[in-house]
């Protein structure tokens, strides 16, 4: 599929056998090559979300790195405990790796090439929520895949001290469970859910029903500003995969950066990398130095440096 076509090639639409996608869509080659024997659709999502189902078809990096990760150590990931105390020290410090915060140029925590926590953005979190737990990681999974449940929302009300993250309303199902506890009717609480979080906002009975129970203010003007939320369940298994990558990164390092540069080799620089520490620090600082001019593909390259330079740093090396 051409990339600036808006189209999603790993979108699989389905069409109930009784139909034909003609009655929904009309149809096109994709590029506009009509010789193609690919056929594709344009659909816009809000309205195809009430009639067909859209599945994403997606390639899912994690699941290879542990894959990989096994093969390389023996060690099976669904067996290593979701709760050791350096592999949850990453969240806050780089110290579990013996490394000091801001070593590496900008980087304060230890997540580089974490699944979902490596990421400036996601650290940028990390830094203003200070989790400290494994449910604190899944609420920040939550408000970092949420579209306006962190920023404008939940960051300016932690930031001002109004509320904790324990306190915020992360995935869709914070909103049902903290409205039945103040006892608003379960059906109403999950009614005002699911249109929260599919961003329809509050009618005036989910508000009425809210301010009835002494819901504070800032609570519903949350609701209010929400596009839409994850369910807990699926940040619960981000974060499960998550704290297993960090394990090996934590206690096999040499394994972790050798599936790491595989799994997400396409922006490694390796002519860079052999030439030691002092060359890939001068390529970040000149990377860095671009500000907001960085380009994406520039961007990708940086992070793979950073990871690059923390391995060296912590003494291994490459051929």
């Amino acid at each position: 599929v051409k990339r600036t076509t808006g189209q999603h090639p790993a979108g699989m639409v389905i069409v109930p056998a009784e139909y034909t996608i003609y009655q929904f869509s009309p149809i096109q080659h994709p590029a506009d090559d009509k010789e193609s024997d690919i056929i594709t659709t344009h659909f816009d999502f809000g309205s195809l979300h009430e009639i067909l189902v859209k599945l994403d078809v997606l390639g899912h990096d994690d699941p290879t790195m542990i894959n990989m990760l096994e093969r390389l150590t023996g060690i099976k990931a669904t067996e290593l405990p979701l709760n050791d105390p350096k592999v949850l020290g990453l969240f806050s410090s780089p110290e579990p790796l013996d490394l000091a915060p801001n070593q590496i140029r900008g980087i304060t925590k230890g997540t580089l090439g974490i699944p979902e926590f490596g990421t400036k953005f996601v650290r940028q979190m990390l830094e203003d929520t200070k989790p400290a737990s494994m449910a604190e990681l899944i609420r920040i999974s939550g408000l970092s895949h949420g579209t306006d449940v962190w920023l404008n929302n939940a960051q300016d009300m932690i930031l001002q001290g109004i509320c904790k993250l324990n306190d915020c309303f992360c995935t869709r199902d914070d909103i049902m469970n903290y409205l039945i506890s103040m006892g608003v009717a379960p059906k109403m609480a999950f009614t005002t859910m699911e249109a929260v979080r599919k961003g329809r906002g509050l009618t005036p009975e989910m508000e009425a029903a809210m301010r009835e129970k002494n819901v504070p203010e800032h609570y519903i003007d949350s609701c209010k500003k929400i596009k839409y939320m994850f369910p807990k369940g699926h940040a619960a298994a981000y974060v499960m995969m998550a704290l297993r990558v960090a394990w090996f990164k934590v206690y096999r390092p040499r394994e972790f950066y050798a599936v790491y540069f595989t799994s997400r080799g396409d922006d490694f620089d390796a002519n860079t990398a052999i030439l030691g520490p002092a060359a890939v620090k001068q390529k970040i600082l000149s990377l860095t130095a671009k500000g907001n001019d960085i380009s994406q593909k520039e961007s990708d390259q940086l992070e793979t440096l950073q990871v690059t330079y923390e391995m060296l740093l912590r003494g291994i090396e490459l051929l």
